[in-house]
C-alpha cells in the first residue's frame, strides 16, 4: 500500500481515558506526518458491553483534543453480512469449525486443544466458530516498528473464536474483515495486542488481505504498576480546554516527543501543529517502566 491509511478504533464501553488517548494521538500523528488519512471506527460488535452514550462522549473527547478523523464514522454493528461472508470463505477453506466445547470443559489446558476440529464433539449445543491455528500460516513472522521482528507459532496460541455461541462476533475476525474493508495501511495500537496479531495475519494470509504495518506502542502504566484501563478505573479524559491543553502536552511527554514546556499553555491547534511536524515514531522507548501517568496531569504547568 503506498497511501497511508491509519486508524483508531475503541470500544465504546466508556469514555476514553490517558492511556487511550496515547494510542489515538500516536496514530493520528503518524497518519498526518505521513499526509495520510485517519479514520474512525467504532468497535461495538458486543452491545452489552456499549452502554448508551458513550461512542457519542468518545467523539466528544476525540474533537476536544483536536483529533478529528477522515470521512464518516464506520460502526461494527452493521456489518454482519461482511464478516458471515468472510467466515463462510473460511469454512470453505477448511479454516473455521463449529465448536460446542466450553471453557470450564479445557480450563486444564493452556489453549484450547481442538476437540472439534474434526467434528461438533457435543451435536445439539450452541456452537462457537473458531480458527483452524495449526492450518494457516506458520510460523508468523512481521516487523514491528517500535518491538522489531517477531516471530509466533499461532498453535502456541490455540484456535481462537472468530464467532461466538451467543452469535456474536468475535473480535479477531471483525478487526481483519474492517481493515481490509477501509484500505488500513498502519495499524498503531498498545503493546497489550501485539500477541493478538498473529492470529490477525493469520486471517488476512487466508483471506487473501493486504497486511498492514504495525507500531505497537509501551503502555501506561499507573502508580501501582498496572496498566491503564478502564477496568481499573483510570480516570476520563477532560474535554475542557484548560485541563485539555496540559493533558495533551502530556501525552507528547508519554510519547517521547520531547515537546517544548513552552508548548504545554498553548491551545490544542498550536500543540498538534507542532508534534506533527516534529513526530518521530522512533524516538519512543520501548519500556513500559518508562511510562507511566502522572496523577497531576491536570495541574497548571509552571508559569
Amino acid at each position: 500500500m503506498s497511501r497511508y491509511r491509519g486508524r483508531f478504533a475503541p470500544t465504546p464501553s466508556g469514555p476514553l481515558h490517558f492511556g487511550s488517548l496515547i494510542a489515538a494521538l500516536a496514530s493520528h500523528l503518524d497518519a498526518r506526518r505521513a499526509g495520510g488519512e485517519w479514520r474512525l471506527r467504532i468497535e461495538d460488535i458486543d452491545p452489552p458491553r456499549c452502554p448508551a452514550g458513550a461512542a457519542d462522549a468518545i467523539q466528544r473527547q476525540l474533537e476536544a483534543f483536536g483529533l478529528h478523523w477522515d470521512g464518516p464514522v464506520t460502526w461494527q454493528h452493521g456489518r454482519d453480512a461482511a464478516y458471515g461472508a468472510a467466515l463462510a470463505r473460511l469454512t470453505a477453506l477448511g479454516l473455521a469449525y463449529p465448536c460446542s466445547c466450553s471453557r470450564k470443559q479445557w480450563r486444564d489446558y493452556p489453549v484450547y486443544p481442538g476437540w472439534c476440529r474434526d467434528g461438533v464433539r457435543e451435536p445439539g449445543k450452541p456452537v462457537a466458530w473458531r480458527l483452524r491455528s495449526d492450518l494457516g500460516l506458520r510460523p508468523v513472522v512481521w516487523r514491528d516498528r517500535l518491538f522489531g521482528a517477531q516471530r509466533f507459532d499461532p498453535a502456541e496460541f490455540g484456535d481462537v473464536v472468530l464467532k461466538r455461541k451467543d452469535g456474536l462476533w468475535a473480535y479477531q475476525l471483525a478487526v481483519v474483515v474492517d481493515d481490509a474493508d477501509q484500505g488500513i495501511s498502519d495499524v498503531v495500537r498498545g503493546f497489550d495486542l501485539l500477541d493478538n496479531t498473529p492470529w490477525q495475519r493469520q486471517l488476512q494470509h487466508a483471506l487473501g488481505y493486504s497486511e498492514p504495518r504495525y507500531l505497537h506502542l509501551p503502555l501506561i502504566l499507573g502508580d501501582d504498576g498496572q496498566k491503564l484501563s478502564k477496568q481499573n478505573l483510570a480516570p476520563p479524559l477532560p474535554t475542557e480546554d484548560g485541563a485539555v491543553r496540559p493533558l495533551l502536552h502530556q501525552a507528547l511527554q508519554a510519547l517521547d516527543q520531547a515537546p517544548p514546556v513552552a508548548l504545554a499553555r498553548a491551545p490544542v491547534a498550536e500543540q498538534l501543529a507542532w508534534a506533527v511536524a516534529h513526530w518521530d515514531a522512533a524516538r519512543i522507548h520501548p519500556d513500559p517502566a518508562r511510562h507511566r501517568r502522572d496523577d497531576d496531569a491536570t495541574a497548571s504547568p509552571p508559569a
